[in-house]
């Protein structure tokens, strides 16, 4: 619409609330002064009079006054409503990370939006009936849409390094030491006093070590759904931030001689390996840890489709469509649980601690075991390096343990063996929250 015409449209709404406000006005004077005449017993009452009562309800005056009741500003202005302005400015935040930045675009961009839309007053987008709220009680609530992004990672992974170099399997394990070890960093943060996290509550925020976002929010959603928003911001933020975050441990915890160890060709993999692995995978599940299969079945579901070869238009629908809508969704359900009440408390401090903390100590326990490993293995030793990638987030964390051996030998490329363990990774991610929920899921 043009500038013109739109200003023409406001005046035209101006003047049709006046005529509207004389008009009512005009109708309650007459009812007065029928009123009065009624009372003095000068003329009967016309019955037709009385069909206007409670009609100054549409005045001109009381319409504005409406109105202002239910802007922005005034809810702004309430009691508590600051909480909601600076909620909706933690919503812009997360879009200028995402789209300016960098960090995570896919997740935090409907995060973002979610933030903003369920802390708007008046709008209702969190209500009982409310669109996000539907989006979380149908999608994430009963599990469906982590469940769904599963599938369409999955579809995306690619075993092949893994079964070329079944050992670095082995470091996929060894970092989700962060997983474990941040239990023990949240009973120190309860020693503070504002600080109180039960052992669920800390199961929840320790899966952050496994940087995997889907499996934080798949425990979250069933152990502490109230502190699902900050726990899904965390984890996606500290993905998105692994260039950062790894670099500085993984160099600290290595010498250059380490860094620099060429690792030998690995052996090429056949299709039917990469066919008959996820179904491996998700036989030992049922087996010896079932509480894993939701996730590790729909992981093995995606890859088998993938691998398989038979059925390349659902192979694609996965990497796709299925992953792009069940990504958006699963966005702005979690943005429903930052509302102000929840967010803005010392808790989501504690949590963005113990997410760092978890990160941090996932990264460096793959370091760590690779180097315990090389006391075994002088013929054919790791690149320390490559254990960073043990971590879930595919495939940056793989992305940065290679750059940073190319820092230091730029001929030495780590890219395919880091992968190797990135993709372990994420099946550790998985069967640690299987553990995690088979010990207190009940």
């Amino acid at each position: 619409m043009k500038p013109a015409g739109m200003w023409l449209t406001i005046c035209c709404g101006l003047i049709l609330f006046t005529g509207i406000g004389f008009a009512v006005d005009a109708v309650q004077s007459h009812s007065e002064s029928v009123q009065t005449v009624q009372v003095t017993g000068a003329v009967p009452a016309a019955p037709v009079v009385s069909s206007v009562a409670g009609a100054d309800e549409l005045s001109f005056r009381n319409g504005i006054l409406q109105v202002c009741r239910n802007s922005g500003i005034e809810g702004f202005l309430k009691a508590g409503g600051w909480k909601s302005l600076v909620m909706i400015v933690v919503g812009f935040i997360l879009l200028y990370l995402g789209v300016a930045r960098d960090f995570e675009p896919l997740l935090l961009v409907p995060i973002g939006f979610g933030t903003i839309l369920v802390n708007v007053p008046f709008a209702g987008m969190g209500d009982t009936q409310g669109f996000l709220n539907l989006i979380f009680k149908g999608g994430i609530e009963n599990e469906v849409l982590p469940l769904v992004v599963f599938m369409g990672i999955g579809a995306l992974s690619d075993f092949g390094p893994l079964l070329a170099s079944p050992r670095v399997a082995i470091l996929g394990a060894a970092a989700q030491f962060g997983v474990f070890g941040t239990l023990l960093g949240v009973v120190a943060l309860n020693a503070l006093p504002f600080l109180h996290f039960n052992i669920k509550e800390a199961c929840s925020i320790a899966i952050i070590g496994g940087a995997d976002g889907p499996t934080s929010i798949y425990v979250a959603s069933k152990f502490a759904p109230h502190l699902m928003g900050s726990i899904a911001v965390a984890a996606y933020s500290y993905m998105a931030l692994v260039p950062l975050i790894q670099p500085p441990i993984m160099r600290l915890l290595t010498t250059r001689k380490e860094r620099a160890i060429r690792m030998k060709q690995v052996r090429p993999v056949s299709q039917t390996e990469k066919i008959i692995f996820p179904l491996t995978v998700l036989g030992l599940c049922i087996v010896f840890l079932p509480t894993a299969v939701p996730l590790m079945g729909c992981f093995a579901f995606g890859n088998f489709i993938k691998e398989c070869g038979a059925i390349e238009r659902l192979s694609k629908a996965l990497q796709n469509e299925v992953m792009n809508i069940a990504t958006i969704f699963l966005g702005l359900g979690v943005g429903m649980q930052m509302v102000a009440d929840k967010f803005l408390q010392p808790t989501t401090l504690g949590i963005l601690i113990l997410g760092l903390l978890a990160f941090s100590l996932g990264t460096a326990g793959g370091v760590i075991f690779a180097k315990i490993m090389n006391l075994f293995c002088e013929k054919n030793p790791i690149n320390p390096l490559i254990g960073s990638a043990g971590v879930s987030a595919f495939p940056m964390a793989a992305r940065v343990s290679n750059k940073v051996g190319l820092e230091t030998d730029p001929h030495n490329f780590l890219l395919f063996h880091a992968l190797g363990a990135n993709v372990a990774g994420q099946i550790g991610s998985v069967v640690a929250a299987g553990i995690i929920l088979a010990i207190f899921g009940q």
